[in-house]
C-alpha cells in the first residue's frame, strides 16, 4: 500500500462523493477533466492536499486506461476506500458515457457545417487552458528542483519537438527518475 504524506482533512459521504464525481464529469470536457479535479478536491473541498493530488496524478498517467478515471479511482481511494473507488469512478463515467453517445449523435447529424468544426475547436482550446492553468499552479506550489524540471524539459523536448518513441524515452528516464527522488528523500532524512 502506498504511503501518502498527509492524511485528508475531511471526510466525505458516498452520495456527496457521487454528487461530486457526477459534477466533474457532467461540468469538464477532454484535458480539463483533471484540471476541474484539482479544483474541487483540492482547492475547493480540501479532501486532499497538491502533493497527495500530484502523486495520483502521476499514478493515473503512468496506468494503462483514461487518465481521469484512473486519477477518479485514486482520488475515491484516498477519499472512502474502496468504495470510494468505485462510486468515483462511477461518477466520472456516467456523464461521459451519456455525454458521448448524445455528442456522437449531434456529430453525426450536424458535421456538415463549418461552425461545428469552430465551436469543437474552441472546446479543445478551452481543455488545453484549464490544463495548462492546474500545471503553473501546481508548479508553483511543489518544492522546485532543476534535476526533475531537467528531466521533465528532455522528455518534452525528445517525445514532443523531435518525435522519438515515447516507449525508449521511458524505459531510460523512469529509472533515472526514480533514482533522483531516492537520493533526494535519503538526503532529506540525513539531514
Amino acid at each position: 500500500m502506498l504511503e501518502h504524506p498527509s492524511e485528508p482533512q475531511s471526510r466525505i459521504s458516498l452520495l456527496a462523493l457521487l454528487g461530486l464525481f457526477l459534477h466533474i464529469g457532467l461540468t469538464s470536457f477532454g484535458g480539463s477533466t483533471m484540471a476541474w479535479m484539482h479544483r474541487e478536491i483540492v482547492e475547493k473541498r480540501k479532501l486532499l492536499d497538491d502533493q497527495s493530488f500530484m502523486t495520483g496524478l502521476t499514478i493515473a498517467q503512468i496506468l494503462p486506461g483514461a487518465n481521469p478515471v484512473n486519477l477518479a479511482l485514486y482520488l475515491g481511494m484516498q477519499a472512502r476506500g474502496k468504495l470510494g473507488a468505485v462510486v468515483a469512478v462511477f461518477g466520472i463515467v456516467l456523464p461521459a458515457f451519456c455525454v458521448i453517445l448524445l455528442m456522437g449523435y449531434l456529430y453525426r447529424t450536424l458535421s456538415g457545417y463549418d461552425t461545428t468544426h469552430v465551436v469543437l475547436g474552441g472546446i479543445a482550446a478551452a481543455g488545453v487552458g484549464a490544463t495548462l492553468a492546474m500545471g503553473v499552479k501546481l508548479a508553483r506550489r511543489v518544492m522546485v528542483r532543476v534535476i526533475p524540471i531537467a528531466i521533465a524539459l528532455l522528455t518534452f523536448v525528445v517525445v514532443g519537438i523531435l518525435q522519438w518513441p515515447l516507449v525508449p524515452v521511458v524505459i531510460v528516464l523512469v529509472p533515472l527518475s526514480i533514482l533522483q527522488a531516492y537520493y533526494l528523500n535519503r538526503k532529506r532524512g540525513d539531514g
